[in-house]
């Protein structure tokens, strides 16, 4: 006993003592921590999937049927991904109006970020499919603007026109401007290829590929007052500049071949 009470007035005692503690005190954190918060996060997504399934049995199931299966009102939704339900709920498309066009357009948003990414969780519960995009993923920083217009011209410009106003297809179907479309959305529209719209996965377009995109469309649909090309006609390309040559430029052709024809005859008479 006398040892050991020496031993304990050691110097060192006190040092050896609040080692110990640390250690064990460090493992049993290293231990039991993670366990609770990974709980704590699947708890957490368990409860906002529940509130996306609430959310989508009032405002998609109707058409969606009630797992997402699908139904002569709509299609399948299994599979399809978060980045799907964030586009077509963002940009206002879905829920869609009771009477459907040849496609459903653009239109005023009526859920918060929040429950999009509820209902966007509960679908993405139901199969797997395209992940929401992060801001990295489509922010300008790091983007080749020139090679973003090359790509577009290439691959989307047939619909989109070459600066993205938008165009024309067949049974009454257009492709939508984007001018004003978030980058986000644009992001997403690529990754799943909407309503008439081809999707663009990472192995046809890159991430990197998809961030030119976006950089390029925002720069030629930016905050400019005029035109770098001068007057662009409203951006449409080759149609509406060739009506316009017809109209204005055949006309003047016109005008003036008449105004020589009656100097002409004119000069004979005198």
């Amino acid at each position: 006993m006398k040892k050991l009470s020496a031993r304990r007035r050691h110097p060192m005692a006190a040092f050896v003592v609040l080692l110990i503690a640390l250690t064990l005190s460090g493992g049993l954190y290293a231990a039991f921590a993670p366990a609770e918060k990974a709980q704590a996060d699947d708890t957490a997504q368990s409860l906002a999937i529940e509130e996306g399934k609430k959310l989508y049995s009032v405002g998609c199931a109707s058409c969606h049927g009630t797992g997402g299966e699908g139904s002569h009102n709509g299609p399948s939704l299994v599979g399809v991904g978060a980045a799907a339900v964030d586009f077509q709920v963002g940009t206002g498309r879905m829920p869609a109006a009771t009477s459907q066009g040849p496609q459903v357009p653009r239109k005023k948003n009526i859920y918060s970020q929040t429950q999009i990414d509820q209902i966007a969780g509960y679908i993405a519960s139901l199969g797997a499919g395209p992940t929401v995009p992060t801001a990295n993923d489509y922010s300008p920083d790091g983007a080749d603007i020139a090679k973003g217009g090359e790509l577009f011209r290439t691959n989307c410009a047939q619909c989109h026109n070459f600066t993205g106003k938008g165009g024309a297809l067949t049974h009454g179907k257009f492709a939508p401007s984007l001018e004003g479309v978030a980058p986000k959305h644009i992001y997403e529209a690529m990754q799943t290829g909407p309503q008439n719209m081809p999707s663009f996965p990472d192995t046809t377009l890159s991430q990197q590929n998809k961030k030119d995109i976006i950089a390029y469309v925002n720069a030629v649909n930016g905050d400019q007052t005029v035109s770098p090309g001068g007057l662009e006609l409203g951006g449409l390309g080759p149609v509406s500049e060739g009506l316009f040559a017809w109209i204005f430029g055949l006309g003047a052709l016109i005008v003036v071949a008449v105004w020589v024809a009656a100097r002409t005859a004119k000069a004979k008479k005198s």
